[in-house]
This record gives C-alpha cells, structure tokens and sequence, in this order.
C-alpha cells in the first residue's frame, strides 16, 4: 500500500490544498473523477461566462432606442463564440498534463471510494481498480452534481443538464426553442443566454417565485424583465411526466395551487432544479464521515469533519454552492494546516454571490425575511436606477420594466444585514459592502445564530465609512450610498 501525507479528492478548490501540500514538500495524491479544475472551470461560471457576455451585448444593443441609438438585429457568430467558450474548458487538459508531472504528486484519474478511515481505492473509467492508498491527512473537495428529479418517462428522454451542457450534449447552432426547468442561478443564467440569441425559451418553477434565495422584490423584478424579453415564466408547476416525439420534447404539468394541469414542448429541455452531493459515491460508510439529511458532509469552523484528519471543502460541504467560497475554504484550510499561526475558523455571514443574467442579480448577508426569522430588528432603505444621474445616461426611466434597484437591510447599530441589487453592474456594486461587514469583524461565538443549518453572526461591519466618504458623481456607486439615505428609522 502506498503512503502519502495528505490525499485530495478533487481538483477544484482541492488543487490549492494540493499545491499547499507540494510545497511544504509533502508526498501527495489527487484524485479527480471528470475533467481537472473543478465545475468552474470545465462546466460552470467561466465557460458559461464566454455564453452570457456575447448575450449581454445582444441586450445592450437591443436597448439602444432608450438613449438614441438605433442597430441593426445584432449578429452574432455562434461558432466563434463556442470556440472561446472551449478553449476555456479545455484548459483543463493542460491543467492534468502539468499535474502529472509535478514532483510529490501522484495523479489518480477515477472515482475514489474510502475502503476504510484512512484508505482510499480510486475506480477507473473501465470499472477496474487501483491498489489501495493510505493518507496521513485527507482533504475531500469531490463537490456536487445537478439534481434531476423523478419524473416518469425521463429514462426514454434524452434531456440536458449544465454538465451535459458543456460536454457531449453542447450545441452546433442554438436551438428554436428551450424550457428550463428550475430557475435558480444556472437557470436564470441559461434562459438569459439563448434568449438572447433568439432561442424561445420556457422557463418552469416548482415555487411562487423564481430564484427564491433572493429577495421577493428581485425575484419578481427578474420575472417581469425576463416575461418582457419575450421568456414564458411558468411558476408554481410541478413537472409530472416528460415525452418525446417528432423532434420535440413535451413536459406534462400540474399547477400545485390551482391542480390545473397543461403541456408545453420545446426542440430541448435543459434542468436545473438543484444540486445533489457528491459524498454517495465515497463509500463513506466506511468510514466516520457524518452526513446531514441531504447527503452534504459535516463540517466544523475549521473545515473539520467527524473523522479526525479528514476535511471536507466546497460544495460538498453543502455550505453555499460558490467557486469563491470554496477557495475561501481552502485558503483557511491550508492556513491552518501548514501554518505555525493561530489557526482561522471560516465564516459565512459574509458569502456574496451573483446572478448573470438580465437582469443582473448581487446579493451578500441576509433577506429583510431571514433577519426578522432570527429575531433582529432591522430597517431596509431602497433606491433605484432611475434615482441616480447614471440611470437618466443609461435611458432608465422611473417605473419602467428596467428600472432596478438597491435593498439595503441595517441593524440597530447601524451594521449592515444584506444587501441585494438587481440591474446594470450588480456584483460590482456588491462588493464594497461585503470588505465593509468585514471590517474590524470579528465573530462574537456568544451572538452567533444559525440559519439554513449554517451559523452566522449579525455583528458585522457598518456603514459608517459610506455616510463619512465623497462619492464620484455622476457614479453608478450613488446607486448605493444613496440608498442609505432613504433608511426609514421609525418603522
């Protein structure tokens, strides 16, 4: 059996904990089952970046009557653009080719399965195994995977999901016509993306609305925007069966308020309702690895799982599912491992993230909701695009369908809860407040409260420093300074 100091299933985040290892010259082995550097690089943010920025111009010159300016339809090269989306993806090759020859590295390309607390074998693609492996330490990074529900006749379809998506199943030329199933991020992202590119998209919602992480006034926000796009919103449907017939694929639905039941077909069928872990295929009952009632590994603050020595980080982890919370993760991990310091306990009261699509989704902290679910008092002040000299330039006209806005959720103390964008350059707004309710904070383990079976801390930075500082005008950034402006104190 061969020994190594620290094993690492999965070569997303897990690569910086492998790259900790080699140069602390440890003796180490990666184990990764697809292609190497994780979701975000082989079938997630980045290639469907290169899909969602060509969109965002189709949009933008769309938009041009508001401000003057008239184009032609926009056109657009689908075979160039899929050629930069590939050349991303297929990075990864020289990603495994670098690593394979790496000294202290030992690369296993397979499925990895714990055949005991410290012993791993790795199942390659032809269903054969390697001799067992040991590891002093052990790091699980092996992430997550697109749920797709049960629903009867799905075994005779030939249906998407994003990993597919970027794989065997991507598409010579966009299709006639599209329905999503699910819209969270990746769906909200995908139906912003074909749309644009003149594909006629459905999109389905088992809820009442669509990306219910987000606050109810941004989700309903993104819903007219996407109706006036020309996208079917479809909520509060169950999917109960699915054919395919003539070259199209036919969804039967129900509606869980009314029991109305309809159809709708489309040339392709793409699902995005979710994610599964990825921890069922380890074999962890070999093991002492707890799991919750999801599938999703247990962690401590230090990235700790039940087992002694064994670590899990990222998605699987079931911790927000984010390529830069993931690399947060490993960061503290490595610290903490290869480190003389004291060690850093990870925190998420902080995690922002963003939705690319039309509009623009940013988010960091929590809803007006999930601040009052927790007891805390809090006060929301709003503002919109159409409030702020950048939005008359940008042709945003108050009540308009593209008129978005700023959510600001403040505590008693003037810390700052949550704050949710919906419009033009979101997640660059974003992230200011998240180094804000960063600053000077340190958690207060008494003041800590759980939320989504995660741990958080209110007590975080506040927005002093915005009140104090100049802001450019005319600036974008006076969509959110102003916003603090318009706090109500007395409700």
């Amino acid at each position: 059996m061969e020994n190594f100091d620290l094993i690492v299933i999965g070569s997303g985040a897990g690569l910086i904990m492998t790259q900790a290892a080699l140069m602390n010259g440890q003796k180490c082995a990666l184990i990764e089952n697809s292609k190497f550097g994780g979701t975000c690089l082989t079938r997630g943010c980045i290639p469907s970046k290169m899909l969602a920025h060509p969109a965002d111009m189709i949009r933008e010159a769309e938009d041009g009557e508001k401000i003057g300016l008239t184009f032609e339809k926009p056109k657009f090269d689908w075979e160039v653009i899929s050629k930069r989306t590939w050349a991303q993806i297929n990075y990864s090759q020289k990603l495994e080719e670098g690593l394979r020859e790496a000294r202290g590295l030992r690369v296993f390309k397979g499925n990895a399965e714990f055949t005991g607390k410290k012993t791993i074998r790795v199942k390659f693609e032809d269903g054969s195994y390697s001799k067992e492996i040991s590891g002093k330490k052990i790091v699980i990074a092996a992430g997550a995977r697109t749920f797709v529900p049960p629903i009867e006749g799905i075994d005779q379809v030939d249906y998407l999901t994003s990993e597919s998506f970027f794989g065997d199943k991507y598409p010579s030329k966009p299709w006639e016509s599209l329905i999503i199933v699910g819209v969270g991020a990746v769906g909200a992202e995908f139906a912003h993306i074909f749309s644009a590119f003149g594909t006629k998209v459905t999109v389905i919602e088992r809820n009442p609305v669509i990306l219910k992480s987000e606050e109810k006034e941004v989700s309903e926000f993104v819903a007219k925007h996407f109706e006036a796009k020309g996208i079917d919103v479809l909520l509060n449907k169950n999917t109960t069966s699915i054919s395919q017939k003539d070259g199209l694929k036919t969804l039967e639905l129900e509606d869980l308020i009314s029991g109305e039941k309809t159809s709708v077909s489309a040339e392709e069928i793409l699902f995005s309702p979710g994610v599964r872990s990825n921890a069922s295929s380890l074999k962890l009952e070999n093991t002492d690895i707890k799991t919750d009632e999801g599938g999703w590994i247990i962690t401590d603050e230090y990235l700790r799982t039940s087992q002694k020595d064994v670590y899990a980080i990222g998605d699987i982890n079931g911790k927000f599912m984010l390529r830069h919370k993931a690399n947060y993760e490993a960061e503290i991990l490595m610290h903490n491992l290869f480190s003389k310091e004291k060690k850093k306990a990870a925190c998420y009261s902080a995690v922002p993230w963003a939705v690319f699509t039309w509009p623009q989704v940013a988010h960091v902290g929590m809803t007006e909701a999930e601040a009052k679910a927790l007891g805390l008092k809090c006060y929301v002040g709003y503002n919109h695009y159409s409030q702020i000299a950048t939005g008359f330039a940008y042709g945003i006209k108050e009540g308009t369908v593209d008129d978005g806005f700023v959510k600001i959720v403040v505590g008693e103390e003037k810390n700052i809860l949550g704050v949710h964008i919906v419009g033009p350059q979101a997640a660059i707004l974003v992230q200011p407040f998240v180094y804000l309710m960063n600053a000077g904070y340190k958690c207060n383990k008494r003041k800590m409260m759980k939320k989504d079976n995660i741990f958080v801390c209110p007590s975080l930075g506040g927005f002093a420093p915005i009140e104090d500082s100049m802001v450019i005008h005319p600036a974008m950034s006076e969509l959110t300074a102003w916003a603090l402006e318009n706090i109500h104190w007395h409700e």
